[in-house]
């Protein structure tokens, strides 16, 4: 057993140089013949200095809120959209229950899932109190494996003056219409079965408040979002081609706008639907029309 063991040593310290110099400090390639070299794939650097070495800090635009600790008495939001924080970190997302929204500051961001596809995209426009304004676009394969295949994504600063375009978004009447709908067209509820469409989850984020509605497959339905996702998926695009593949139509909503005026000017509504839950009670009182889930 001694023999085997030493027989092993020796064998390991006449080993070739290249893998000897995985155990050397800084550049492995200089004692290299340049034949040995010109085969190397990479210079390797020091194992504890990959350790040591000082974290580089991300873009601004990756995190538009960070740095910021939470004082005595204020707390983070806690948006009822159904994505949870690991979710958001699979997409390379700062997940939106850690951002710490203050002031006039605001965060909206819409989900967009084809019901006969995997593939799925978020947008999110946030608005620091500075003034300045942030789109972040993910686009990906939300199936099948143990992450987000094919993801990709963009973080950017928008142009100045992009700030107040969002911030009028605060005042849109989605943000207290029913968290779901149905269709009413004046003749009774028209249940929608989403075979072929497009569900959106669009959630708003103030300081002191959370809201997310879902719309889904009917155009009257999805018309009354038409003034946010046109702003929220329009700043996303055009900054990838292979996330602005999603939207076949880009951020056009006029057909959906037409369909929703279209609807109340026949004498139709969309009321809150059957299925449709109430928000957590640290997100404030539902909207009207909300009901609790049917049974």
């Amino acid at each position: 057993m001694f023999r085997a063991g030493l027989a092993l040593l020796i064998a390991l310290s006449l080993a070739a140089p290249a893998q000897a110099q995985l155990l050397r400090k800084g550049d492995p390639t200089k004692d290299l013949t340049p034949e040995e070299a010109a085969v190397w794939p990479y210079p390797l650097p020091d194992p504890q200095a990959w350790w040591d070495d000082e974290r580089v800090k991300p873009d601004p635009a990756a995190d538009p809120l960070a740095g910021r600790r939470l004082g005595r008495n204020e707390r983070l939001p806690a948006p009822d959209n159904g994505v949870d924080p690991s979710t958001y970190r699979l997409w390379g997302l700062m997940p939106l229950q850690w951002q710490a929204v203050r002031g006039d500051e605001m965060v909206v961001e819409v989900w967009v899932r084809p019901s006969r596809s995997v593939r799925q995209a978020v947008a999110r426009v946030t608005v620091r109190r500075d003034g300045a304004a942030f789109v972040q676009g993910r686009a990906g394969l939300a199936c099948c494996e143990a992450g987000i295949g094919r993801r990709l994504g963009f973080d950017a600063q928008l142009p100045d003056g992009a700030a107040q375009t969002f911030q009028a978004l605060k005042s849109d009447p989605l943000w207290d219409a029913p968290r779901e709908v149905q269709v009413d067209d004046g003749g009774g509820v028209t249940d929608a079965v989403c075979v072929d469409g497009v569900s959106y989850d669009l959630t708003l984020v103030t300081a002191g408040r959370a809201r997310t509605v879902r719309r889904a497959c009917d155009n009257a339905a999805v018309g009354q979002a038409a003034g946010v996702l046109e702003a929220v998926v329009g700043a996303a695009l055009g900054r990838d081609g292979r996330f602005d593949v999603v939207f076949p139509r880009r951020a056009d909503f006029a057909a959906a706008r037409a369909a929703y005026q279209g609807l109340a000017a026949t004498g139709g509504r969309l009321k809150a639907s059957d299925t449709t839950r109430l928000a957590p009670p640290d997100l404030g009182p539902p909207a009207p029309g909300d009901e609790p889930s049917a049974p």
